[in-house]
């Protein structure tokens, strides 16, 4: 039986000797082995220092493991219901089945859990926030969860609330270029041992050299990455769709607070490690102009405008990977329609695309919690 919140340690019960003040709310990050889970330490390590304990939880295969936070090794947790215990919000990243299992655990010990699995992100009762554009969602939390976005939307929709908010965005066409992190840590080895496979080679000039050459070590991905581009990314979904697109546009509509918004998604898979790339067909209720777009996204929070093609500034995922910033270049108006812009854009999936979301989220919950 799941413990009820009455029985919950108060935060100065749970600090312990030598633990930061008890004003300050606890935080738990759960998978903090995986790869988000390690990017979100050192972005734990970077912003302000708003929390008291921060916990760490992953598989019981991984208790007693150190990993430094803030500075400090900090010994990691198995997953159970008393990790939980003083925690005041958890940070999950899990796969969605794990997380549907322990969310609920995890509320029902007085934690708001911040998500960032897919397992609640089409549930109404459980809010979809991005700091920049809706960050007052946060606080309305039904269930006690938060749900982080996938990160293909999340590199891009900073962009799109910033123009929706001027402009009214009413129709979206997105082709994806994501990384093979996106796939967690078996995507990134993945590519690395294909490269490795064809590097100083002849390949790629022949039918089915490359997929010959990386042999069995196809990982997550359904064709060979290296010298190639996938169009996939998911699961099969109804009528061809992959989940990957799908989510792209219920993420889309849900954090823009557009239910009935037009969003047809493309996922490509590309042989980049980290960053994904968006080529965004945005298409509003009013007259835009390319002078204008800029005026907006040069003071958009979260945005870096990067955007000089005359002088090769562009952004591209080998430049923006390891930054927070959606970056945003190849600003046109299009040739046919006055209303609709066409857009590049780079995110680091890991960071903005994941970690760092989330982080800000958590952010929210903390000042809520400190009145």
């Amino acid at each position: 039986m799941i413990p009820a919140e009455a029985g919950r340690p108060s935060l100065a019960d749970s600090a312990g000797a030598g633990a930061r003040p008890a004003a300050k709310p606890h935080l738990a990050v759960v998978g903090a082995t995986g790869a988000v889970g390690r990017v979100l330490l050192g972005i734990l390590s970077e912003r302000a220092d708003i929390w008291g304990e921060i916990r760490l939880i992953a598989s019981p295969r991984s208790a007693g493991r150190k990993l430094t936070v803030r500075g400090e090794e900090v010994e990691v947790v198995g997953l159970s219901e008393d990790a939980f215990d003083g925690i005041d919000v958890a940070v999950f990243d899990l796969p969605d089945e794990v997380a549907a299992q322990w969310a609920p655990v995890a509320v029902s010990k007085g934690t708001v859990v911040v998500d960032n699995s897919g397992a609640f992100r089409g549930d109404p009762d459980v809010p979809m926030v991005v700091p920049e554009v809706n960050g007052c969602a946060a606080r309305i939390r039904p269930r006690g969860i938060i749900a982080n976005p996938n990160c293909a939307t999340l590199s891009m929709i900073v962009v799109l609330g910033a123009l929706h908010a001027e402009y009214g965005l009413s129709e979206l066409i997105v082709s994806s270029y994501q990384a093979a992190s996106a796939a967690g840590q078996a995507g990134t080895d993945t590519l690395r041992a294909q490269l490795a496979a064809v590097s100083g080679t002849e390949l790629g000039a022949a039918p089915g050299d490359v997929r010959r050459a990386v042999g069995d070590t196809l990982g997550p991905f359904p064709a060979p990455l290296a010298l190639n581009v996938v169009p996939w990314a998911g699961s099969l979904q109804e009528d061809g769709w992959s989940s990957e697109e799908l989510a792209i546009r219920e993420a889309s509509r849900k954090v823009l607070g557009l239910p009935e918004l037009p969003v047809t998604a493309t996922c490509v898979q590309v042989p980049v490690l980290t960053t994904h790339s968006m080529a965004v067909h945005a298409r509003f209720e009013n007259e835009v102009t390319v002078v204008g777009a800029h005026e907006i996204l040069a003071a958009a929070p979260g945005v870096v405008l990067c955007d000089d093609p005359a002088e090769g500034e562009y952004p591209t995922p080998s430049d923006v990977v390891g930054t927070d910033p959606t970056w945003v270049g190849r600003v046109r108006r299009s040739l046919d329609d006055p209303r609709a812009l066409e857009l590049f854009v780079c995110g680091d999936n890991l960071r903005k695309g994941a970690a760092l979301n989330a982080a800000q989220i958590g952010e929210l919950v903390a000042g809520e919690l400190r009145g």
